[in-house]
């Protein structure tokens, strides 16, 4: 279980950073390039809460 946490923060952290990228990126490829991985690290991390509730006792 702690495994799942840590990774879960870790996905957390990574989509804060690709929001953060694509808020500043002047190129707008780049903007859209981040804010849709910033979307995609939000999904894993939603999946892997959902699994994190499932397998607690």
């Amino acid at each position: 279980m702690k495994n799942m946490q840590a990774h879960l923060e870790k996905l957390r952290i990574e989509a804060e950073e690709c929001e953060l990228i694509s808020k500043l990126a002047t190129s707008p490829t780049k903007k859209e390039l981040f804010a849709k991985l910033a979307a995609h690290h939000r999904t894993l991390t939603d999946e892997v809460e959902r699994t994190i509730r499932a397998t607690k006792p």
